[in-house]
């Protein structure tokens, strides 16, 4: 069982940043490659990006490509989505997830690619 907590939400105006963190309560917190997904009010669950086990493949949807970027410290069994040029339409619940893809180079898109999943963190985006 991973248990995970994200922090770092809260309300930010327009073209602000923010970062958020995930952190593990997971001795093989390294073996999962980690996700982040979003939901907005009135709407589904949207993947936003993921990173690898191994550091070294990250991906992103096409609504945060070049504002958003995510990286892990295995060493603090945390991963950050650092955010940037935030839009009002990034608003929502972010949401980590983690699970084992089927190598260390891949991370998933799809929920069905992760098995444990934090509860959240609000993020607002509004002047």
């Amino acid at each position: 069982q991973v248990q995970l907590v994200e922090s770092g939400g809260g309300l930010v105006q327009p073209g602000r940043s923010l970062r958020l963190s995930c952190a593990a309560v997971e001795s093989t917190f390294d073996m999962y490659a980690i996700g982040w997904f979003r939901r907005a009010p009135g709407r589904e669950r949207e993947w936003v990006s993921c990173i690898s086990s191994n550091i070294g493949t990250t991906n992103y949807g096409d609504s945060v490509k070049g504002r958003f970027t995510v990286s892990r410290d295995n060493a603090k069994n945390t991963v950050y989505l650092q955010m940037n040029s935030l839009e009002p339409e990034d608003t929502g619940v972010y949401i980590c997830a983690a699970g084992r893809a089927s190598s260390e180079f891949e991370c998933g898109r799809f929920e069905y690619n992760y098995a444990y999943w934090g509860p959240g963190t609000q993020v607002t985006v509004s002047s």
